[in-house]
């Protein structure tokens, strides 16, 4: 069981740190103007090119000015735009620094040079995505209700009027994305694998024991999952929408408590009953940490509900996808008294501890070398 104990803790390790806001950009084009604007993450050109100059931690407005040439050839040779089949050209023009909701972004706004103004049109997005196969940039087309996300398997897009495509496209395009980001976002399952761990097991004076009945175990976990549900649709979409808003600090940094606090209480059962509730209270929190790919959306409304109708139904179906691996591993566990004396108790730990690592990088903003 210590070896158990242990793979458990070296694969919680594994996970990044921050395990919600992968890389990505924003790119806008507008043909009506002939003009293109660019925002690119700091963190991930210093990571591509070494803004950081004097290596303190800090990429100030002087480091980046004094790369400025560097950062637009880096980006603009990993994007193309094509009118009628001709390569326009895209000519660099002022950079800017903007803040976003996880922190400061270059603004590259570059013009369009197209010899075929009429279209069709197309765009082959390619930045990134040798550094970090996770990278997703959100496009949008002035003038088109329908966003757009890039990816190493969807890299260019092609439109037969000036950024026009239908809803399902975007609606399947979003799903994947919110399929994509619940997976990785280690998280949000881990808080979720924190309360289903316990399932199929009852709380005494003696400690937890076995119930011995699968109807029991679904239920308790479908009250789990369903509060938690509930709760992270609604904050994801009112984040989204711009309706509410907190600093990401704090709630990436209240995602890393809820995490631990779940952990703990396995160990500790205060409210081994009324986990549905814990998860129904730490879900608004994670609503917003979840919401973090949307917030910086600024296309119509009419794009913002369809991508956001798709997006959360693919966060659901992840959901639903890690919960049916997770389950039926879990609740035949149980059976076993090794189970409740000692893996669960070890497994929480490990999970514990990884959170109060997480808690402490995002409210310190600071990365801490354990790992």
């Amino acid at each position: 069981m210590k070896h158990w104990a242990a793979l458990c803790l070296w694969l919680c390790c594994c996970a990044p740190a921050m395990a919600h806001k992968a890389s990505d950009s924003y790119l806008s084009l507008d043909s009506g103007h002939w003009q293109g604007r660019w925002d690119i993450a700091l963190r991930d050109l210093d990571y591509a090119l070494g803004l950081d100059a004097n290596g303190d931690g800090a990429i100030t407005w002087g480091e980046l000015r004094e790369l400025g040439d560097a950062v637009f050839a880096y980006a603009l040779q990993r994007l193309t735009v094509a009118s009628a089949g001709q390569p326009c050209t895209l000519q660099p023009g002022s950079l800017q620094v903007d803040s976003h909701s996880d922190g400061n972004y270059a603004v590259l706004n570059f013009a369009l040079a197209c010899p075929d103004p009429a279209g069709p049109w197309s765009v082959d997005y390619r930045l990134f995505f040798d550094l970090d196969a996770q990278h997703r940039s959100l496009f949008s087309w002035a003038g088109s209700e329908r966003p757009a996300v890039f990816g190493p398997d969807a890299h260019r897009i092609d439109f037969d009027m000036a950024g026009q495509t239908g809803i399902w496209p975007v609606l399947a395009n979003f799903a994947g994305e919110g399929m994509r980001h619940i997976l990785i976002g280690y998280d949000h399952l881990l808080f979720l694998l924190s309360l289903l761990l316990p399932a199929g097991l009852a709380w005494d004076r003696t400690g937890w024991r076995a119930v011995g009945s699968w109807r029991m175990a679904a239920w308790d976990a479908a009250t789990v999952v369903t509060a938690f549900t509930l709760a992270h649709s609604l904050t994801l979409s009112l984040t989204a929408l711009h309706v509410i808003a907190l600093p990401a600090r704090w709630v990436e940094s209240a995602i890393a408590a809820s995490v631990a606090l779940a952990a703990l209480n396995n160990i500790y059962p205060l409210l081994s009953r009324r986990r549905a509730w814990l998860a129904f209270g730490f879900g608004w929190i994670h609503g917003m940490g979840i919401a973090s790919v949307l917030l910086d959306m600024g296309s119509a409304r009419g794009s913002q509900l369809v991508a956001l109708l798709g997006f959360n139904l693919g966060v659901e179906a992840g959901q639903l996808a890690a919960v049916a691996a997770v389950l039926p591993l879990v609740v035949y566990a149980g059976r076993f008294a090794v189970y409740s004396q000692s893996a669960l108790r070890w497994g929480s730990a490990a999970i514990a501890a990884l959170a109060c690592v997480w808690l402490a990088e995002r409210s310190l903003e600071v990365s801490l070398p354990i790992f």
